[in-house]
């Protein structure tokens, strides 16, 4: 009942009420990124969503699209902007993200949906994660991030899906709200993290 109703209700209120509370900080944001980013103060990609169906998440944009000589984007450290680097450190970024969950492309609370060319990548007991909608924020989340084990982070993901809960969530909310007060876990420049999925897959 609630996997299959009641969370979808929770997330489209939530969702709702989110933005229209965070709407100063988003305008601010926004404006602030525009100039940062040369007019584009939005981030869109492609992510598999429930049933591995594609949607394009939005989030902040903190980094600009800079090249070299060649053509070829800067390396991310050199792209991210003073402004860029304050909407992580918050988790501002995740802001427009509320828009999916509005959409019902994502929901508060579930796996974080990763990017399309790791679909092949996962085991049978990994994929599901997309059994269900992706989150914002999920059990991963509060319990490492992006510092995780690849394995360990999907292992995560599929404990989730297993014991989807009401009283799960809102313990995953509340530790999500502690982390972002307490800046745990975060990591400015993501490409310092480890290897990507794919790679990390193919050499095992």
């Amino acid at each position: 009942m609630y996997k299959n109703y009641i969370k979808r209700i929770i997330d489209f209120f939530a969702a709702f009420f989110g933005l229209l509370l965070l709407s100063p900080v988003f305008i601010i944001v926004m404006i602030g990124l525009f100039f940062a980013n040369q007019g584009k103060p939005f981030f869109f990609q492609e992510r598999p969503g429930l049933n591995e169906k594609i949607f394009k998440i939005i989030k902040f944009k903190s980094m600009n699209d800079k090249k070299d000589k060649e053509g070829n984007l800067l390396p991310d450290a050199e792209r991210l902007t003073p402004m860029g680097a304050f909407v992580r450190k918050t988790s501002l970024d995740e802001i427009p993200q509320l828009i999916n969950v509005l959409k019902g492309d994502m929901s508060l609370i579930g796996p974080r949906p990763l990017l399309v060319r790791y679909l092949p990548y996962y085991t049978e007991r990994e994929k599901l994660r997309h059994t269900v909608k992706p989150g914002i924020t999920g059990l991963a989340q509060v319990n490492g991030r992006n510092f995780l084990m690849w394995d360990d982070r999907l292992e995560l993901d599929a404990k989730y899906v297993e014991n989807i809960s009401f009283s799960n969530d809102l313990k995953i909310l509340l530790l999500t709200i502690k982390g972002v007060i307490k800046r745990d876990n975060i990591e400015i420049i993501p490409s310092k993290l480890g290897t990507t999925l794919d790679k990390y897959r193919s050499l095992k």
